[in-house]
């Protein structure tokens, strides 16, 4: 488990949305652990580019491995829609570590974005899979789907971003099999032929039941939080409502720290 996670702990409050759902409140306080943000910073980075892969994907464009990552691979620190992009990425990759150590599912989330051609571009399909057998061996019905939106609050805004994941989770079963296609796709290209087959064993759900869990996710700094009405979240209508997770992490200045851990990322590369 990367040190950084013990940074997030679960507060113990619990808010009920307008359709009477339970919102999981979490809450994350980085520290100012010189070692530990180190380890975040690598385990960040390798999001977008392994650091075995780092020399070869640098050379021949005159730039260091810093300059390489902050030009060519991650999203512009001030041109728009760069920040944006830096904070929903920097939401997603936090609540997939969430599902990953602490919840224990296999969350296979690096392709997402080693992949993106355009580091001002957002890459579609839904944001966050995870994936958890109950047997090692064998198909059992009750093995797990989780398939995650998630959104950022990191500055100002009038918006619930809690609302806004919602909305996009009800849009997830139709992206769910070409996200799935499409990091099968990713994985044989690799030759990782055996994580493949953990994908496909999600790809037909008639002759291979499984459960099916849905949630939605929102990130955001303490003042949005602060001025955010969660009660208002309505999931109605949602296709899998009875298997809705609804989950919110806050945290300090977190907008101030999303550029340090890309500056650090880049800078000890």
């Amino acid at each position: 488990m990367p040190p950084h996670i013990n940074w997030l702990k679960d507060t113990g409050e619990r808010r009920l949305s307008a359709c009477g759902r339970e919102i999981e409140i979490w809450k994350f306080n980085p520290e100012g652990d010189e070692a530990i943000l180190s380890e975040w910073a690598t385990h960040f980075r390798q999001h977008y580019c392994v650091d075995s892969d780092l020399a070869a994907m640098a050379a021949g464009t005159g730039k260091s491995h810093a300059d390489f990552l902050q030009t060519i691979l991650f999203p512009d620190a001030k041109t728009s829609p760069g920040p944006s992009l830096r904070s929903g990425d920097f939401g997603e990759i936090l609540v997939a570590d969430f599902i990953q150590f602490i919840l224990g599912y296999w969350c296979p989330r690096q392709l997402r974005y080693q992949d993106r051609w355009n580091r001002q571009g957002s890459t579609q399909g839904s944001d966050i899979v995870g994936i958890r057998y109950v047997h090692p061996q064998g198909d059992h019905a009750n093995d797990e789907l989780f398939v995650v939106e998630s959104k950022s609050g990191l500055s100002a805004t009038d918006k619930n971003r809690l609302q806004d994941a919602v909305t996009d989770s009800m849009k997830d079963h139709l992206r769910e099999a070409m996200t799935l296609n499409a990091m099968k796709q990713r994985l044989l290209v690799r030759g990782q032929a055996v994580e493949a087959s953990w994908i496909q064993r999600f790809q037909n759900e008639s002759d291979r039941p499984f459960k099916r869990v849905n949630g939605a996710a929102a990130v955001l700094d303490v003042d949005v939080y602060a001025t955010t009405n969660l009660e208002e979240t309505n999931t109605t209508g949602h296709q899998n409502e009875d298997n809705l997770r609804l989950l919110v992490i806050r945290g300090p200045s977190l907008m101030k720290l999303v550029h340090a851990l890309y500056e650090r990322a880049a800078n000890e590369a």
